[in-house]
């Protein structure tokens, strides 16, 4: 667990965040809507999440993936931050995502999140590349990547699939195994 501020500490999805998980996504449905792929009912239950929190627990023995929770001391998760999609070989890349709790937004949690999980990626996956998407008018995203290092490389046309339509991306990367590049002016 690494400590993020005096109320919040990343660590490692576990076995048994279901309950917790379902509950932090129900009461976010609403603010994360717009930039996620629909949901159905059954993704904010609990047993849904926990399958899911055994899938990234799989992922993660096998090298497909990290991800992480932003706990509160009281056990609450105020969000996530993952890196998927973690490709070995001659690409030695991830796909970062992240979002926070409404209610614990704009306190730099993200920011301090994302940092850590670069650290990890460097450190420990030996990673190369970490590369994020946000779709054009999430400034606020824009400004986590900017603050920690990412450089914007280009714009994606129908990238994802997010509430229902696909949706062009600004895409991001950081390099790693050069020095963490300096903050970014923000956008």
């Amino acid at each position: 667990m690494l400590p993020l501020d005096a109320e919040h500490v990343l660590r490692p999805v576990r076995a048994g965040d279901g309950v917790a998980l379902a509950k932090a996504y129900s009461a976010n449905r609403e603010h994360l809507a717009p930039w996620d792929p629909l949901r159905d009912d059954e993704f904010y239950t609990a047993q849904w999440q926990e399958t899911h929190v055994r899938q990234c627990l799989a992922d993660a023995a096998e090298g497909r993936g990290a991800r992480f929770v932003i706990e509160s001391t009281d056990g609450e998760i105020r969000g996530r931050i993952n890196l998927n999609n973690i490709v070995r070989g001659a690409f030695r890349s991830a796909d970062l995502g992240y979002w926070i709790d409404v209610a614990h937004a704009r306190r730099g949690l993200a920011s301090r999140g994302v940092r850590e999980v670069i650290a990890h990626a460097r450190h420990d996956l030996h990673l190369h590349r970490i590369q994020a998407a946000t779709l054009l008018h999430n400034l606020a995203s824009q400004r986590v990547l900017a603050g920690t290092g990412f450089e914007r490389i280009g714009l994606a046309p129908r990238y994802l699939r997010i509430a229902g339509e696909w949706q062009d991306h600004l895409l991001f990367q950081l390099l790693l195994e050069e020095p963490l590049s300096v903050p970014r002016e923000h956008p």
